[in-house]
């Protein structure tokens, strides 16, 4: 026996690799997943196709029909979806507004005001000097003409003027319409006060 011989024996007694024995799966796992798979194959043969997909629907036209929506029926628009996504930012989402900052909606003059310069707000926006509940605001709101849709903009001036103890009536979207009908050249947006308290 040569030296190299006794060094590789002596290397593998000290060099033992570790190992483990193999361990199988519990049995109640086994079993588990074997009754799934039991169970699932018995549902798809059983599983009885009455219409090919690719047919599509096959109710009846007058099944059809009869919970079909008219084309004159309108899709309720939510005007607090629109003041979360649009308006919330500035007016906070309690109405409060920033103070300072961004005027209050919450018991304002001009929310509880005529619906039509509410509308002229809305839809032009207000750059200057703003008194809301003897507070002086100095700032700009933007114009939502090309945002938002008459709908839109109806239902959440209805929101508003509904919130935070404000008690006002509705504005219907007719209202919105007529207003951007009658200032649709109208490029600037409302010098505060000055114009608002004219309207």
């Amino acid at each position: 026996m040569n030296d190299n011989d006794a060094l590789n024996d002596a290397q593998k007694r000290e060099k033992i690799d570790p190992s483990e024995e193999a361990k199988s799966l519990p049995w109640f796992i086994t079993m588990t997943i074997g009754a799934l798979l039991m169970w699932s194959a018995t549902y798809i043969a059983e599983t009885v196709m009455t219409a090919a997909p690719e047919d599509g629907d096959n109710r009846a036209p007058q099944v059809l029909a009869s919970n079909d929506c008219s084309a004159t029926d309108k899709v309720a628009i939510d005007g607090g979806a629109v003041f979360q996504g649009k308006c919330v930012a500035c007016h906070q989402a309690n109405g409060q507004g920033i103070p300072g900052v961004f005027p209050p909606l919450a018991a304002s003059e001009w929310v509880a005001g005529k619906p039509e310069v509410l509308a002229n707000i809305l839809l032009h926006g207000i750059s200057g000097k703003l008194t809301v509940k003897g507070v002086v605001y100095n700032g700009q709101m933007p114009a939502f003409k090309d945002l938002l849709s008459d709908g839109e903009i109806a239902a959440v001036l209805t929101h508003i003027r509904s919130q935070w103890d404000n008690k006002s009536e509705a504005i219907d979207e007719k209202l919105i319409t007529t207003v951007r009908d009658a200032t649709k050249d109208r490029a600037n947006p409302y010098n505060g006060d000055e114009e608002l308290s004219k309207l």
